[in-house]
């Protein structure tokens, strides 16, 4: 049975969508990095020149959605796995859906956020 609060249909593709989001990443963290280790002196100019090239937005947009869907899933998990009647009492459906309503608003502010500074003027 599917849970309304999990990301995707099963389990499996829940897995794989977490492993690409770690990999999306990675790959963004090196180019930043390495992009910060080839530019010399980085000033406000040839940073902004850097980040407000398409291909930077594009690439920046699709970590700031594989950071959230990364996020989601693991904090999902550890929700679920953590937040039971077992360990927390009569109380944990409650707290569980509290926690998650709280990390889906954090998310949601967090990807609203990086669309109107990655898009904004």
């Amino acid at each position: 049975m599917k849970s309304a609060t999990s990301f995707s249909r099963s389990g499996v593709s829940d897995w794989i969508l977490q492993r690409v989001s770690a990999v999306i990443l990675a790959v963004y963290f090196v180019v930043i990095i390495g992009w910060l280790i080839c530019a010399g002196e980085v000033t406000y100019t040839a940073w902004h020149d850097f980040m407000t090239c398409t291909v930077m937005r594009i690439f920046s947009l699709l970590a700031i959605v594989s950071l959230a869907a990364h996020a989601w899933i693991g904090m999902w998990t550890v929700f679920t796995d953590y937040l039971t009647v077992r360990q927390m009492g009569a109380k944990a459906s409650f707290i569980r859906l509290f926690a998650q309503v709280g990390m889906a608003l954090v998310i949601f502010v967090y990807v609203v956020w990086g669309i109107m500074i990655l898009w904004g003027n």
